[in-house]
């Protein structure tokens, strides 16, 4: 849904009802993942994809019932499915979509809560979880945020602490309670990328993180470099200051990237005192393996476990052979990618 936000808003805005299809399970060679999502206008307008083509005929025609009724509906496809067959599902996959009108235009209080504080997260950078309700007939949402607050109808415990799972997972999923089905859809805020030392490759880096939507923090104690370093995009945060004066006013969790290029001792160590011990997704440091090496003794002397001085990535990035600066932020943006993708 995120993606479609824009859209979402411009409909809502002009009163224009519509219904959300989300896929929200998928088997063998699906061509969608869990999460995708496609809108459907009451005069069938559209925009965004459930499958690439595959059953968003069938969708559309599912949809434009539940939009008149205020309702929703699971749908299936598989390769027994005569509609799907003839439109791509052949391959063997299977997917379900959960199709219902926008919870935008129910009338009913809570539900206009939770769509008023989901429009808040998602044009504020904020996180939050939705889990909707996977039934037919009249839907239901709860949204819950990181701090285990929730909107919408009071949620048994066990379903917040769902949606906080699947928040820390990063993963959309299906949940079980009391027998009822509910689907939780993870809006993260957007991934930061803590860099540590304003050099060449950093100017780069900050070019390479914008463009793959990375909320951007240079931090740089040398007043010289924070302040002088000609930026082609420039940073959304730059601080002249020590690490260990800004990074307490970050969340450095699983949706946080940390890459400590100031080749100074003093700083890198002040900033990986700090990550270290967090639940940071990746630590990549600069320097040779000669280098890396006095980083660890170092770090052992202050008292960090093997365990936690192995969670730095040293040499940093994807082994290309990079030379050039550009090369080496293209080998960093890419271990970042890497390990954001793989992220279980």
């Amino acid at each position: 849904m995120k993606e479609l936000f824009s859209k979402i808003q411009d409909w809502t805005n002009q009163n224009k009802e519509f219904a959300i299809a989300t896929v929200i399970q998928t088997w063998g060679s699906s061509p969608r993942p869990v999460g995708s999502a496609m809108i459907v206008s009451s005069d069938m307008e559209m925009a965004g994809s459930v499958s690439g083509g595959c059953v968003e005929g069938a969708v559309i025609k599912s949809a434009m019932p539940l939009i008149e009724h205020k309702s929703a509906k699971r749908l299936a496809f598989g390769v027994a499915d005569e509609e799907a067959w003839a439109v791509g599902l052949s391959c063997g996959g299977k997917m379900q979509v959960f199709a219902e009108r926008f919870l935008a235009f129910d009338e009913r209080s809570e539900e206009k809560a939770v769509w008023e504080k989901l429009k808040a997260c998602l044009t504020n950078n904020k996180a939050c979880v939705l889990l909707s309700r996977i039934a037919d007939g009249e839907p239901h949402h709860i949204l819950v945020l990181p701090d285990g607050t929730s909107i919408g109808k009071e949620p048994a415990e066990e379903l917040v602490k769902g949606g906080l799972q699947a928040y820390s997972e990063r993963n959309n999923q299906l949940l079980e309670h009391d027998n009822q089905t509910y689907f939780a859809q993870v809006f993260p805020r957007k991934s930061q990328m803590l860099i540590i030392g304003a050099a060449h490759i950093t100017v780069d880096l900050v070019d390479l993180a914008a463009m793959y939507g990375f909320e951007t923090i240079v931090i740089d104690p040398r007043g010289v470099f924070s302040s002088k370093t000609q930026f082609n995009t420039l940073p959304d945060k730059i601080y002249s200051e020590y690490p260990a004066e800004i990074l307490p006013d970050y969340i450095l969790d699983a949706y946080t990237y940390a890459v400590v290029l100031s080749h100074d001792p003093k700083i890198d160590d002040n900033a990986l005192h700090l990550l270290l011990p967090s639940d940071v997704a990746y630590i990549g440091a600069l320097g040779s393996r000669r280098t890396h090496a006095k980083r660890v003794k170092r770090l052992e002397e202050a008292g960090f476990s093997e365990e936690s001085i192995n969670k730095i990535h040293a040499p940093i990035g994807v082994d290309i052979k990079a030379k050039s600066p550009k090369e080496i932020a293209m080998s960093i943006m890419g271990e970042i990618i890497k390990t954001k993708n793989e992220f279980k």
